[in-house]
């Protein structure tokens, strides 16, 4: 059996994996969910305290992760969510893991495609200059267009009660916004001609409003390493919220199944 590490995005905690780990589990497998330094906590506490959040960054967050995956006996297959499929891409770029599998992920420097939907799920964290040096949330309202747009207003309420946090305004206007206008290569960048990277999948929902199908698509075509596996699949009708949606199963199976057929 394999080692799996499952790395979460923004505006959620490890809590977000809370279906997937005994579904893994359940097949045999190791299951880790590494928080954000700062983020070890529950959801409620980060709630009422959102220090960590505010003064996270990107490199201390990758090194942690670094730190934790070298630990283990064996490299693992890494899937990660949202911004958690842009730390999977750095993990991945320096050599970490037997392979990757990005969903709904965040695009690291150097894409730039930003369809409508995008931009309006954003805007709530842009739309203020000083969100930059603060724990940056959603309301409810906001996070059902961004997050849950496939679910019914109570269900997008309750998902919303139970795993929504803040996150840190500085990562959305640092690497959403001005990553691609600053000169020389940024945290987020990544080495798209990599030939000894691992093998890596996108999986893309078709209904994602915060980070579309275009913007996958544009991230997965970037790659052109020689002798290197990328895929990408894509799932109509699905929400950024795919991870724990209805129908959760099937991208936990996708995943999983790619993930371990392409594990070197």
């Amino acid at each position: 059996m394999s080692t799996i590490v499952l790395v979460h995005g923004l505006w959620v905690t490890p809590r977000s994996w809370e279906h997937w780990v005994p579904y893994y589990e359940s097949k045999g497998h190791t299951v880790i969910t590494p928080a954000y330094p700062g983020f070890e906590v529950e959801v409620e506490a980060l709630r009422a305290d959102p220090t960590p959040i505010a003064t996270a960054t990107v490199p201390e967050t990758v090194a942690h992760l670094e730190k934790i995956i070298t630990a283990l006996p064996e490299p693992p297959v890494i899937i990660g969510h949202s911004f958690g499929g842009t730390l999977t891409q750095l993990l991945l770029d320096r050599g970490h893991g037997a392979a990757g599998v990005v969903i709904d992920s965040a695009p690291p420097e150097g894409i730039r495609v930003t369809p409508p939907s995008q931009i309006r799920s954003l805007f709530p964290i842009l739309n203020n200059p000083a969100k930059r040096h603060r724990a940056a949330g959603f309301t409810a309202e906001q996070w059902h267009y961004a997050f849950t747009n496939t679910l019914s207003e109570a269900d997008s309420n309750a998902a919303y009660e139970r795993y929504a946090i803040p996150a840190p305004g500085s990562w959305v206007w640092t690497y959403g916004l001005i990553a691609n206008f600053k000169p020389g290569h940024q945290e987020t960048w990544v080495n798209f001609h990599n030939p000894d990277r691992p093998p890596l999948l996108f999986i893309a929902g078709g209904a994602d409003h915060i980070m579309p199908p275009s913007v996958n698509r544009s991230n997965a075509h970037h790659y052109k390493g020689e002798g290197t596996i990328t895929d990408y699949i894509e799932f109509p009708g699905r929400s950024h919220w795919t991870c724990a949606e209805p129908g959760w199963e099937e991208i936990a199976d996708t995943a999983l199944d790619w993930g371990l057929r392409h594990a070197r």
